[in-house]
Protein backbone atom coordinates (compact mmCIF):
# COMPACT_ATOMS: atom_id res chain seq x y z
CA UNK A 1 0.00 0.00 0.00
CA UNK A 2 1.28 3.33 -0.94
CA UNK A 3 2.09 5.78 2.13
CA UNK A 4 -0.77 8.50 0.84
CA UNK A 5 -3.14 5.57 1.14
CA UNK A 6 -2.17 4.50 4.40
CA UNK A 7 -2.41 7.79 5.95
CA UNK A 8 -6.07 8.49 4.27
CA UNK A 9 -7.45 5.15 5.42
CA UNK A 10 -5.55 5.70 9.38
CA UNK A 11 -5.86 9.39 9.44
CA UNK A 12 -9.02 9.70 11.60
CA UNK A 13 -8.08 7.19 13.85
CA UNK A 14 -4.71 8.71 14.79
CA UNK A 15 -6.94 12.09 15.47
CA UNK A 16 -9.05 10.48 17.80
CA UNK A 17 -6.01 8.28 19.63
CA UNK A 18 -4.33 12.37 19.76
CA UNK A 19 -7.49 13.60 21.21
CA UNK A 20 -7.34 11.11 23.77
CA UNK A 21 -4.20 11.28 24.64
CA UNK A 22 -4.73 15.45 25.19
CA UNK A 23 -7.26 14.17 27.75
CA UNK A 24 -5.60 11.75 29.09
CA UNK A 25 -1.32 12.28 29.41
CA UNK A 26 -0.90 15.23 31.60
CA UNK A 27 2.15 16.82 33.14
CA UNK A 28 3.14 15.30 36.38
CA UNK A 29 0.77 17.51 39.01
CA UNK A 30 -1.77 18.22 36.97
CA UNK A 31 -5.39 15.92 37.87
CA UNK A 32 -5.78 13.91 34.88
CA UNK A 33 -9.11 13.64 33.05
CA UNK A 34 -10.69 10.12 32.67
CA UNK A 35 -10.08 8.90 29.55
CA UNK A 36 -13.37 7.41 29.26
CA UNK A 37 -14.69 11.19 29.17
CA UNK A 38 -12.77 11.99 25.85
CA UNK A 39 -14.23 10.87 22.26
CA UNK A 40 -13.50 7.79 22.58
CA UNK A 41 -14.85 5.05 25.05
CA UNK A 42 -12.05 4.29 27.39
CA UNK A 43 -12.65 0.04 26.78
CA UNK A 44 -11.76 0.89 22.98
CA UNK A 45 -7.82 2.31 24.11
CA UNK A 46 -6.14 -0.94 24.20
CA UNK A 47 -7.21 -1.98 21.30
CA UNK A 48 -6.48 1.18 19.44
CA UNK A 49 -3.24 1.13 21.32
CA UNK A 50 -2.10 -2.35 19.92
CA UNK A 51 -3.59 -1.16 16.50
CA UNK A 52 -0.62 2.10 16.51
CA UNK A 53 1.73 -0.28 17.62
CA UNK A 54 0.76 -2.68 14.51
CA UNK A 55 0.89 0.06 12.15
CA UNK A 56 3.97 1.65 13.69
CA UNK A 57 5.53 -1.90 12.96
CA UNK A 58 3.97 -1.83 9.03
CA UNK A 59 5.67 2.05 8.76
CA UNK A 60 8.69 1.17 9.65
CA UNK A 61 8.35 -2.42 7.81
CA UNK A 62 7.37 -0.64 4.00
CA UNK A 63 10.19 2.48 4.48
CA UNK A 64 7.40 5.51 4.89
CA UNK A 65 8.70 8.89 5.62
CA UNK A 66 10.46 9.77 8.31
CA UNK A 67 7.29 12.24 9.10
CA UNK A 68 4.42 9.01 9.64
CA UNK A 69 7.40 7.15 11.23
CA UNK A 70 7.71 9.62 13.89
CA UNK A 71 3.85 10.28 14.36
CA UNK A 72 3.13 6.59 15.08
CA UNK A 73 6.15 6.54 17.76
CA UNK A 74 5.51 9.64 19.56
CA UNK A 75 1.61 8.01 19.59
CA UNK A 76 2.93 4.73 21.04
CA UNK A 77 5.24 5.95 23.98
CA UNK A 78 2.62 8.44 24.93
CA UNK A 79 -0.07 6.02 24.78
CA UNK A 80 2.00 3.56 26.63
CA UNK A 81 3.20 6.27 29.37
CA UNK A 82 -0.83 6.78 29.74
CA UNK A 83 -2.02 3.05 29.75
CA UNK A 84 0.56 2.06 31.73
CA UNK A 85 1.74 4.72 33.80
CA UNK A 86 5.42 5.39 32.76
CA UNK A 87 5.01 9.17 32.65
CA UNK A 88 8.18 9.97 31.94
CA UNK A 89 9.66 8.75 35.02
CA UNK A 90 12.83 7.83 34.34
CA UNK A 91 13.02 5.00 37.09
CA UNK A 92 9.81 3.17 35.56
CA UNK A 93 12.27 3.76 31.94
CA UNK A 94 15.21 2.29 33.21
CA UNK A 95 13.73 -0.72 34.84
CA UNK A 96 11.31 -1.00 31.20
CA UNK A 97 14.78 -1.43 29.57
CA UNK A 98 16.58 -3.60 32.21
CA UNK A 99 13.59 -6.08 32.94
CA UNK A 100 12.48 -6.80 29.05
CA UNK A 101 12.97 -3.66 26.76
CA UNK A 102 16.85 -4.37 26.35
CA UNK A 103 16.50 -8.39 25.80
CA UNK A 104 13.82 -7.44 23.40
CA UNK A 105 15.94 -5.20 21.12
CA UNK A 106 18.67 -7.44 20.71
CA UNK A 107 16.15 -10.25 19.81
CA UNK A 108 14.89 -8.17 17.21
CA UNK A 109 18.05 -7.28 15.93
CA UNK A 110 18.87 -10.73 16.11
CA UNK A 111 20.46 -10.86 12.37
CA UNK A 112 23.02 -8.05 13.17
CA UNK A 113 24.08 -9.15 16.15
CA UNK A 114 24.49 -12.24 14.95
CA UNK A 115 26.86 -11.06 12.07
CA UNK A 116 28.68 -9.22 14.89
CA UNK A 117 29.14 -11.92 16.80
CA UNK A 118 30.91 -14.01 14.17
CA UNK A 119 33.37 -10.93 13.05
CA UNK A 120 34.38 -10.74 16.43
CA UNK A 121 34.60 -14.58 18.23
CA UNK A 122 35.68 -15.62 14.25
CA UNK A 123 39.00 -14.55 14.42
CA UNK A 124 39.18 -14.46 18.10
CA UNK A 125 38.85 -18.37 18.27
CA UNK A 126 40.67 -18.61 14.84
CA UNK A 127 44.17 -17.14 16.14
CA UNK A 128 43.85 -18.92 19.44
CA UNK A 129 43.83 -22.21 17.75
CA UNK A 130 46.69 -21.03 15.25
CA UNK A 131 49.15 -19.75 17.56
CA UNK A 132 48.85 -22.61 19.23
CA UNK A 133 50.30 -24.61 15.80
CA UNK A 134 52.35 -21.36 14.97
CA UNK A 135 53.84 -19.64 18.10
CA UNK A 136 56.27 -17.59 16.29
CA UNK A 137 53.02 -15.79 14.31
CA UNK A 138 52.53 -13.48 17.84
CA UNK A 139 55.18 -11.35 16.45
CA UNK A 140 53.28 -10.29 13.38
CA UNK A 141 50.45 -9.17 15.26
CA UNK A 142 51.68 -7.63 18.74
CA UNK A 143 55.09 -6.15 19.41
CA UNK A 144 57.99 -7.79 21.63
CA UNK A 145 56.76 -4.96 24.48
CA UNK A 146 53.60 -5.88 24.02
CA UNK A 147 54.41 -9.43 24.66
CA UNK A 148 56.42 -9.05 27.41
CA UNK A 149 53.72 -6.85 28.94
CA UNK A 150 50.99 -9.50 28.75
CA UNK A 151 53.23 -12.30 29.77
CA UNK A 152 53.79 -9.99 32.73
CA UNK A 153 50.60 -9.52 33.38
CA UNK A 154 49.40 -13.25 34.18
CA UNK A 155 52.42 -14.74 34.99
CA UNK A 156 51.88 -17.23 37.57
CA UNK A 157 53.56 -15.92 40.57
CA UNK A 158 52.22 -12.54 40.31
CA UNK A 159 50.38 -11.26 43.29
CA UNK A 160 47.69 -9.60 41.30
CA UNK A 161 46.55 -11.26 37.64
CA UNK A 162 46.01 -8.25 34.88
CA UNK A 163 47.52 -5.13 36.56
CA UNK A 164 49.92 -3.27 34.72
CA UNK A 165 53.01 -0.93 36.03
CA UNK A 166 51.69 2.23 35.73
CA UNK A 167 47.85 0.99 37.49
CA UNK A 168 48.81 -0.78 40.70
CA UNK A 169 45.42 -0.45 42.74
CA UNK A 170 41.83 -1.66 42.19
CA UNK A 171 40.22 1.96 41.29
CA UNK A 172 43.00 2.64 39.16
CA UNK A 173 42.78 -0.28 37.33
CA UNK A 174 39.02 0.59 36.96
CA UNK A 175 39.68 3.18 35.54
CA UNK A 176 41.80 2.08 33.15
CA UNK A 177 39.10 -0.89 32.09
CA UNK A 178 36.67 1.72 31.42
CA UNK A 179 38.39 3.92 29.16
CA UNK A 180 39.79 0.69 27.24
CA UNK A 181 36.04 -0.73 27.45
CA UNK A 182 34.56 2.02 26.47
CA UNK A 183 37.03 3.24 23.58
CA UNK A 184 36.42 -0.43 21.68
CA UNK A 185 32.87 0.01 21.89
CA UNK A 186 32.55 4.09 20.66
CA UNK A 187 35.03 2.63 17.80
CA UNK A 188 33.04 -0.08 17.05
CA UNK A 189 29.94 1.57 16.76
CA UNK A 190 30.85 4.91 15.26
CA UNK A 191 32.33 3.05 12.51
CA UNK A 192 29.37 2.55 11.62
CA UNK A 193 28.85 5.70 9.97
CA UNK A 194 31.10 4.57 7.07
CA UNK A 195 28.69 2.61 5.48
CA UNK A 196 29.04 -0.11 7.94
CA UNK A 197 33.40 -0.96 6.95
CA UNK A 198 34.47 0.65 9.83
CA UNK A 199 32.37 -1.43 12.23
CA UNK A 200 33.51 -4.31 10.25
CA UNK A 201 36.99 -3.79 10.74
CA UNK A 202 37.35 -2.54 14.49
CA UNK A 203 35.53 -5.99 14.84
CA UNK A 204 37.77 -8.18 12.93
CA UNK A 205 40.95 -6.37 14.55
CA UNK A 206 39.78 -6.74 18.03
CA UNK A 207 39.16 -10.09 17.47
CA UNK A 208 42.37 -10.81 16.31
CA UNK A 209 44.03 -8.85 18.75
CA UNK A 210 42.44 -10.34 21.83
CA UNK A 211 42.62 -13.91 20.02
CA UNK A 212 46.82 -13.50 20.09
CA UNK A 213 47.10 -12.46 23.55
CA UNK A 214 45.00 -15.28 24.54
CA UNK A 215 46.71 -17.98 22.17
CA UNK A 216 50.22 -16.91 23.37
CA UNK A 217 49.29 -17.31 27.00
CA UNK A 218 47.64 -20.52 26.02
CA UNK A 219 50.75 -21.83 24.11
CA UNK A 220 53.55 -20.68 27.03
CA UNK A 221 51.71 -22.00 29.52
CA UNK A 222 49.89 -19.28 31.48
CA UNK A 223 46.73 -21.00 30.77
CA UNK A 224 45.14 -21.13 34.77
CA UNK A 225 46.34 -17.64 35.65
CA UNK A 226 45.25 -16.16 32.33
CA UNK A 227 41.32 -17.57 31.44
CA UNK A 228 40.87 -17.71 35.61
CA UNK A 229 41.52 -14.07 35.31
CA UNK A 230 39.30 -13.40 32.27
CA UNK A 231 36.31 -15.67 33.30
CA UNK A 232 34.44 -13.54 35.28
CA UNK A 233 34.14 -10.62 32.92
CA UNK A 234 34.56 -12.09 29.77
CA UNK A 235 30.76 -12.82 29.75
CA UNK A 236 29.74 -9.13 29.74
CA UNK A 237 32.77 -7.63 27.95
CA UNK A 238 32.92 -10.06 24.96
CA UNK A 239 29.09 -9.93 24.47
CA UNK A 240 28.69 -6.16 24.95
CA UNK A 241 31.65 -5.50 22.19
CA UNK A 242 29.67 -7.70 19.83
CA UNK A 243 26.33 -5.64 20.70
CA UNK A 244 28.38 -2.51 19.90
CA UNK A 245 29.12 -4.07 16.66
CA UNK A 246 25.52 -4.89 16.19
CA UNK A 247 24.38 -1.07 16.73
CA UNK A 248 27.05 -0.30 13.89
CA UNK A 249 26.39 -2.59 11.83
CA UNK A 250 22.30 -1.34 11.96
CA UNK A 251 24.09 2.43 11.16
CA UNK A 252 26.01 1.02 8.09
CA UNK A 253 22.79 -1.01 7.07
CA UNK A 254 20.82 2.00 6.91
CA UNK A 255 23.14 4.16 4.46
CA UNK A 256 23.66 1.58 2.24
CA UNK A 257 20.11 0.51 1.67
CA UNK A 258 18.41 3.31 3.01
CA UNK A 259 15.10 1.88 1.03
CA UNK A 260 12.31 4.94 -0.09
CA UNK A 261 13.62 7.29 2.65
CA UNK A 262 16.82 9.13 2.27
CA UNK A 263 20.15 8.11 4.03
CA UNK A 264 19.63 11.06 6.73
CA UNK A 265 16.13 10.05 7.05
CA UNK A 266 17.50 6.49 7.46
CA UNK A 267 20.17 6.78 9.64
CA UNK A 268 17.91 8.80 11.87
CA UNK A 269 15.10 6.03 11.68
CA UNK A 270 18.36 3.29 12.53
CA UNK A 271 19.92 5.08 15.20
CA UNK A 272 16.97 4.80 17.50
CA UNK A 273 17.60 1.30 17.95
CA UNK A 274 20.62 1.43 17.84
CA UNK A 275 21.18 3.75 20.34
CA UNK A 276 19.28 0.94 22.77
CA UNK A 277 21.78 -1.26 21.82
CA UNK A 278 24.90 1.00 22.71
CA UNK A 279 23.09 1.94 26.11
CA UNK A 280 22.89 -1.81 27.08
CA UNK A 281 26.08 -2.37 26.09
CA UNK A 282 27.69 0.48 28.03
CA UNK A 283 26.18 -0.62 30.90
CA UNK A 284 27.64 -4.13 30.30
CA UNK A 285 30.92 -3.10 29.69
CA UNK A 286 30.86 -0.71 33.15
CA UNK A 287 29.96 -4.36 35.00
CA UNK A 288 32.43 -6.19 33.17
CA UNK A 289 35.28 -3.50 34.22
CA UNK A 290 34.18 -3.60 38.00
CA UNK A 291 34.45 -7.29 37.86
CA UNK A 292 37.76 -7.30 35.83
CA UNK A 293 39.16 -4.91 38.63
CA UNK A 294 37.91 -5.86 41.79
CA UNK A 295 37.45 -9.87 41.35
CA UNK A 296 39.39 -11.06 38.05
CA UNK A 297 42.95 -10.05 39.54
CA UNK A 298 42.40 -11.63 43.31
CA UNK A 299 45.03 -14.94 43.51
CA UNK A 300 43.88 -15.95 46.73
CA UNK A 301 40.40 -17.04 45.61
CA UNK A 302 40.20 -20.72 44.28
CA UNK A 303 41.05 -21.16 40.56
CA UNK A 304 37.65 -23.66 40.34
CA UNK A 305 35.43 -20.95 42.05
CA UNK A 306 36.43 -18.26 39.37
CA UNK A 307 35.32 -20.79 36.55
CA UNK A 308 32.25 -21.73 38.13
CA UNK A 309 31.41 -18.01 38.25
CA UNK A 310 32.39 -17.34 34.87
CA UNK A 311 30.44 -19.69 33.60
CA UNK A 312 27.55 -18.79 35.75
CA UNK A 313 27.76 -15.11 34.02
CA UNK A 314 27.91 -17.12 31.40
CA UNK A 315 24.70 -18.93 31.66
CA UNK A 316 22.75 -15.66 32.93
CA UNK A 317 23.67 -13.50 29.87
CA UNK A 318 22.77 -16.12 27.50
CA UNK A 319 19.39 -16.72 29.85
CA UNK A 320 18.24 -12.52 29.89
CA UNK A 321 18.65 -11.97 26.23
CA UNK A 322 17.13 -15.25 25.56
CA UNK A 323 13.98 -15.34 28.06
CA UNK A 324 13.68 -11.98 29.35
CA UNK A 325 10.80 -10.08 28.52
CA UNK A 326 8.70 -12.31 26.52
CA UNK A 327 5.17 -12.32 26.25
CA UNK A 328 5.53 -8.78 28.06
CA UNK A 329 3.42 -5.79 26.46
CA UNK A 330 5.36 -3.82 23.91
Amino acid sequence: MKQHLFEERHAREWQEFEAWLERGDKPRGEPRVAPAQGALDGAEIPQRYRRICQQLALARDRHYGADVVERLHRLAVRGHRVLYGARGDRKNRFLFFVFGGFSRLVRRERRNVALAAVCFFGPLFAMIAVLQAYPDFVHYLLSPAQVTAYEAMYKPDAPRLGRTPAADSAFAMFGFYVWNNVKIAFQTFAGGLAFGIGTLFFLLFNGIVIGAVAGHLTQIGYTEPFYSFVSGHSALELTAIALSGAAGLKLGAALVKPGRLSRKQALVTAARGAAGLIYGAAAMLLLAAFVEAFWSPLTEVPVRLKYLVGIALWVAVFAYFLMMGRGRAH
